[in-house]
């Protein structure tokens, strides 16, 4: 009688050469990690971040060669770190660097056979760079130079790297490793609450202090996205529904304690849109039951800090920022002031709490255009995807912009987040079509449809007109 394998021994017997080489990249991705934190002689968070980020692409680097997207797949949940590089003065953030590295990759190793609605959105994407090179040209700074090709990773780097992770086959890690960084960053939300909690705080919102000091809305942002990833669960995705459910509610409470009113706001709009295309009454009932709360929280503390007449809460501060942007505005409508234009203006130091304000104010009318098709376009492109597929990418996108309206927009975190989603969406649905050619597909159907639509509101020939039609040698 056979003895059953433990697990150890099927590990040994079904990877061997994996486990052969597993002490060799473990060992260096330790000593990078260790060798990056005792160098930068500080034990900063975000030093500590950056020596794991570098340990994991090391890992990717010497898994490259026998899984070419190793190193894009290692970047995955580095892209939602807002930490900033200790190694690296200036702003330069985790999620910017993570992303350069894998975008280099999916371009050197990705497949490049793009979909129809992947080139559409890097169409659309290409549109708003050329209405905003103006601004560029016409205000001559480096901050302007720099951000208008980091506008260009945030969105088009973004869909590349997704597209190349989802169209290799790898788009359950890829989903899985943004919803473990999900779930560290929910713990840190726990815990930096219930500190508060011990010193009498038991109503203010939470600030993240672990594994890094993080702003509310950036982690309620994120958790925001990643909650959606969990009630969405994609069949392709192949996630444990159980789990799923667990992290949803995980999430959702996280994102409550932060308190990020537009984080719950994109997720409640994304959540009514999805819920009601699918048109199930049991998940219609369940938006319902999280959008009313929500808003009523959400409308009830506006109220509160119009009330309190403290000019110096969130509220009235956007509001004088807003006066205060629309008055800088005037003096360059058509090309605005420059991407990045706080960094060297003299009074206006802040970055405008609105999208379009913010772009407006940037970019001109001119580049504000360039946005409204860029969004608009994004919208209905991702729309008229096969739900299947298009409805995940579709509500996180769909989110990004609600919270848009609310606060600061060209964030990197905030904006990569939801089109690398999307491009893995629509890499999975190519990597589905290239194994299986009758898949359904939503630009097919849309010709197939349309020509039969004319077909059949053409007007049939009269027999006269068939006659005269015939000898003059053309057959009706």
């Amino acid at each position: 009688m056979a003895v059953p394998m433990n697990a150890l021994a099927r590990l040994r017997a079904a990877a061997p050469d994996l486990w052969a080489g597993l002490w060799r990249w473990t060992l260096i991705a330790l000593g990078v990690a260790a060798a990056t934190y005792l160098l930068l002689d500080r034990a900063a968070g975000a030093d500590f971040v950056t020596a794991c980020v570098l340990a994991g692409l090391v890992v990717g680097a010497v898994l490259t060669r026998s899984e070419p997207l190793a190193i894009a797949l290692m970047a995955t949940p580095a892209i939602v770190i807002a930490a900033r590089v200790g190694i690296v003065p200036g702003g330069l953030t985790v999620s910017d660097a993570a992303l350069a590295v894998a975008f280099g990759v999916a371009i050197l190793l990705g497949n490049r056979d793009y979909s129809p609605p992947m080139r559409a959105l890097l169409w659309l994407n290409a549109i708003y760079q050329f209405a905003t090179l103006f601004t560029v040209i016409v205000n001559p700074f480096a901050a302007n130079t720099i951000e208008w090709f980091h506008a260009w990773l945030l969105v088009s780097g973004a869909l590349i790297v997704g597209w190349a992770i989802g169209r290799a086959g790898k788009a359950r890690l890829a989903l899985t490793l943004l919803l473990l960084m999900a779930a560290v960053y929910a713990l840190g939300t726990f815990f930096t609450a219930i500190g508060q909690w011990l010193h009498g705080d038991f109503f203010g919102a939470v600030y993240p202090t672990w594994p890094w000091p993080q702003h509310k809305n950036a982690a309620g942002t994120t958790l925001a996205f990643c909650a959606f990833i969990a009630y969405v669960n994609p069949d392709w995705a192949r996630l444990s529904r159980r789990w799923m459910r667990l992290a949803f509610w995980v999430f959702v409470a996280a994102m409550v304690l932060t308190q990020s009113r537009q984080a719950a706001i994109g997720l409640v709009v994304a959540l009514l849109i999805y819920t009601l295309r699918q048109g199930a009454a049991k998940h219609i009932l369940l938006a319902v039951a999280l959008a009313v709360p929500g808003i009523f929280l959400v409308v009830q503390s506006v109220i509160e800090q119009v009330e309190s007449q403290n000019k110096f809460n969130s509220v009235y501060q956007r509001l004088d920022w807003l006066r205060e942007v629309y008055a800088l505005w005037k003096h360059e409508p058509i090309f605005g002031h420059g991407l990045r234009y706080w960094y060297v203006h003299p009074t206006a130091n802040f970055q405008p709490p609105q999208a379009e304000v913010e772009v407006v104010a940037s970019a001109g009318l001119v580049g504000l255009l360039g946005f409204a098709i860029m969004w608009v376009g994004v919208i209905i492109v991702l729309w008229r995807v096969n739900p299947r597929f298009g409805m995940l990418a579709f509500g996180v996108v769909l989110a990004r912009i609600v919270q848009a309206q609310f606060d600061l927009f060209w964030v990197a975190v905030q904006v990569s987040t939801p089109f690398l989603i999307a491009g893995i969406c629509l890499g999975a649905q190519a990597y589905e079509r290239a194994r299986n050619p009758d898949a359904d597909d939503w630009w097919a159907h849309r010709r197939d449809t349309r020509a039969r639509d004319r077909a059949v509101k053409a007007k049939p020939v009269s027999h006269t007109a068939a006659r005269r039609l015939a000898r003059s040698g053309i057959r009706v």
